[in-house]
Formats: C-alpha cells, sequence, structure tokens
C-alpha cells in the first residue's frame, strides 16, 4: 500500500472514490459535481486529502479541513471524508490513512483530530480502536434551506 497526499493531477482516481462515498452517505450519484467540488478544494487549497493506492489503484481516501481552536488557542483538523472501496475494506486501510493525517497533526503541533460521522457508522469502531474519544458537548447544525 502506498499512501500520498493528492493534488490536482489525481483528480480521476479521486472521483469514482469521493462519489461512492457520497453514495454511501445516501446522495444521488454525481460525478459531475463532485469532480466540481474536488476541482475547488485543490485549487482552493482549503483542504488536504491524502489518498491510498494499492498496486497502482486508489482505493481509498481521507480529506481534513483545518479549523481553529480558539478555546486551545491551537489549530486542528476535521476529518470529515474517510472511504474505502468496499473490495479493499478490512486491509487496514483506513487505519492507515488515519494515521497519516496523525502524523500531520504531530508534525504540525496541531491539537488533533475532529471526526464528524453517521451516527450508525461502523468504522466508529475503528476510530475508538484508534484512540479516538466520544465528545460529550452538545453539538447542534443549522441549515440554510
Amino acid at each position: 500500500m502506498n499512501i500520498i497526499k493528492a493534488h490536482i493531477d489525481h483528480l480521476e482516481d479521486l472521483v469514482p472514490l469521493f462519489n461512492s462515498y457520497r453514495i454511501f452517505y445516501k446522495q444521488a450519484s454525481d460525478e459531475v459535481g463532485a469532480r466540481q467540488f474536488l476541482i475547488k478544494r485543490f485549487k482552493n487549497q482549503d483542504s488536504i486529502i491524502f489518498m491510498a493506492y494499492i498496486d497502482s489503484k486508489a482505493v481509498g481516501f481521507i480529506q481534513l479541513y483545518p479549523l481553529l481552536s480558539s478555546v486551545s488557542i491551537q489549530p486542528m483538523f476535521l476529518l470529515n471524508d474517510l472511504f474505502i472501496d468496499a473490495n479493499y475494506r478490512g486491509q487496514g486501510i483506513g487505519e492507515a490513512l488515519i494515521n497519516k493525517a496523525k502524523q500531520l497533526c504531530i508534525s504540525q503541533n496541531n491539537k488533533g483530530l475532529a471526526i464528524q460521522t453517521a451516527h450508525d457508522n461502523p468504522a466508529q469502531n475503528l476510530y475508538k480502536r484508534l484512540g479516538f474519544e466520544a465528545d460529550t458537548d452538545l453539538h447542534f447544525f443549522w441549515t440554510n434551506r
């Protein structure tokens, strides 16, 4: 397995994975929209994406968004997206991608990683095994409709 920091030249490998990720979260397939969204992330440099390859095939990715904590006065990352191709799950790819994100936090002296995920996502077991703790703070979200 090879994990790389993605750049715009990895777009064609990333789009199908990102589209499958969105489908996993019950969104309609939209490769055009996924491509446009990812192009903006690369051009605006407002996220960091690591991709996992096995035998030159893209099999998973993790996307991190930078955040700031006013209370701790430290930067941190939101681990918003993690996806492994269904044919490659159970091979340690998710763990390797998370460990890559942890290494980035350590190298930048960041506070850590926050995860936003569905309440029924089975990946929560992985997160707990890798040292993540459930946040007991209340979370609220306002939607502009």
